[in-house]
């Protein structure tokens, strides 16, 4: 049988987290709250997925690259959720020779000066639908992503990105690395998805904990409660 000509990329969300459920201090710093041989197992499953996702925030403030630098495999696209296009020119996505393999997903609100700059310097800019609230309507860059050959995401961050694809279902895995650190105040790694009574909490199916260095690695396959059984 062929593929389901509509099905979206499988999704899956990867971060590491305090032992509070933090991403990040309230001054939103984040390096590192993982040990090293989380970031080499983050980095493999990098490796394995056709596309890594992170929002603008993330960009702005972690300046990563999204590459494959700590195991074996291919770098991944890069996919920049970016609704008004932030991403400064100098960001390493764009850097020495990236744009190339970077996609930044932008709406209608996105000046069109910034978005000759990024093309100029060899990124894809996909203009897509807004949401509800003004943001990339995350269901329309699945599949924009799908028509071009993405069949697997990694959703690195940050907090609402990830809330975004809980609250839509548009999550099918999650890995999550807890670290045995506490913050207290600081950012949370989901935010409000609606959900008012534990009969409504989302579920991990057979979920593995893996303990990894100092770390614990929890993956499973993500279970929204009304799914048909």
């Amino acid at each position: 049988m062929g593929e389901e000509p509509n099905r979206l990329p499988t999704v899956t969300l990867s971060y590491a987290q305090t032992l509070d459920g933090r991403l990040a201090t309230a001054t939103g710093s984040s390096q590192w709250i993982s040990c090293r041989s989380s970031l080499v197992r983050a980095h493999e499953l990098r490796a394995r997925h056709d596309a890594v996702m992170v929002g603008v925030g993330t960009v702005c403030r972690d300046d990563p690259r999204l590459t494959v630098r700590l195991a074996p495999g291919e770098n991944p696209l890069r996919v920049v959720v970016d609704s008004t296009l932030r991403t400064p020119p100098s960001a390493a996505v764009l850097s020495d020779g990236a744009a190339g393999r970077t996609v930044l997903a932008v709406t209608g609100r996105a000046p069109r000066e910034r978005r000759a700059r990024a093309e100029r310097l060899g990124a894809r800019v996909l203009r897509l639908p807004e949401d509800g609230e003004g943001r990339v309507e995350l269901r329309s860059l699945l599949a924009a992503l799908r028509e071009r050959g993405i069949r697997s995401v990694m959703v690195e961050g940050g907090a609402a990105l990830i809330t975004s694809f809980l609250r839509e279902r548009l999550a099918d895995r999650l890995a999550v690395c807890v670290a045995p650190k506490l913050l207290g105040c600081g950012i949370e790694a989901v935010g409000e998805l609606g959900i008012h009574d534990l009969g409504g909490a989302l579920l991990l199916e057979e979920p593995s904990v893996t303990v990894c260095g100092t770390d614990i690695l929890v993956e499973g396959e993500i279970h929204y409660p009304d799914d048909p059984a």
